[in-house]
């Protein structure tokens, strides 16, 4: 990609994937976010003829957000297995629709709030929860192959220490790389600014939304006080796609009329 492609997610007040992608090809935008968090959006609901056929017809793409609950390290086996498994399917799914991204949380787990400080369990059973880990990133490096699909683990607003030493283990993988999110950033007291810079290498993915810092997050381009051309800069020169991570049509659409006003260096060649 020698082009940097803006995209927007998948919204709650807009049903339908090729409603989406309607208002994607009218404001001039590349790709669709689809969020697995949504029923109609679950592995075993994605007709990938369908989707195919949408994305032929809106001269348009796909990345996928994996469910934000997903956790391949619980402690019940069960559990653990079926989000593995979910993973799998989307990965077999993605590869049929020359996905190149899958999005996801890295998740910290349940813990425990003692009186002076919070016990995280994974932390405290570190040694379960690390052969977990490195178990999923096995099986999804192998099913991912030598596609071009690639896993990016999105900063959620502040990593714990033991997450750092997770989300590197992931990053021994080819297969897995970062996503920046700039307003988690923010809403963080822009920690996880530092840890993603020094793992540059790997960041191939951005979602953009506005911040208010320690009041107001994903909200339209503009409208907050982050310096969004620093960031914008960066995902150029990271060639890095960038999700418009607003939750509303409005705000989507008053966000990309802020790109087209603002990006003047930034080439896009479909805003």
């Amino acid at each position: 990609m020698k082009i940097m492609q803006f995209g927007m997610p998948t919204l709650i007040e807009i049903e339908t994937l090729e409603s989406c992608a309607v208002l994607c090809r009218e404001l001039g935008l590349s790709f669709i976010e689809i969020n697995m968090n949504l029923p109609q959006f679950q592995a075993n609901k994605l007709n990938v003829q369908q989707l195919m056929e949408i994305a032929q017809k809106y001269n348009i793409y796909y990345t996928i957000h994996l469910d934000e609950n997903l956790n391949p390290c619980d402690f019940n086996g069960k559990v653990a297995t079926a989000y593995n498994e979910t993973v799998l399917e989307t990965i077999e799914i993605a590869k049929h629709l020359s996905v190149s991204i899958l999005n996801m949380h890295l998740s910290a787990g349940v813990y425990f709030t003692l009186p002076n400080k919070k016990v995280f369990l994974f932390d405290e059973y570190e040694t379960e929860y690390l052969k977990k880990l490195v178990a999923f990133r096995d099986i999804s490096t192998r099913a991912i192959g030598d596609s071009s699909l690639r896993i990016c683990i999105e900063n959620c607003g502040g990593y714990v220490p033991f997450q750092v030493k997770s989300l590197d283990l992931l990053l021994k993988s080819p297969v897995f790389m970062l996503t920046f999110d700039i307003g988690h950033n923010a809403s963080a007291g822009f920690a996880d600014e530092p840890l993603i810079l020094e793992r540059a290498d790997k960041l191939c993915h951005m979602h953009i939304h506005d911040v208010v810092p320690n009041k107001k997050d994903h909200i339209t381009l503009g409208k907050g006080e982050l310096d969004l051309m620093k960031y914008l800069n960066l995902a150029k020169e990271r060639d890095c796609r960038a999700v418009i991570e607003v939750k509303t049509v409005a705000g989507l659409r008053d966000s990309v009329e802020w790109l087209r006003g603002n990006i003047n260096g930034i080439k896009n060649q479909r805003i």
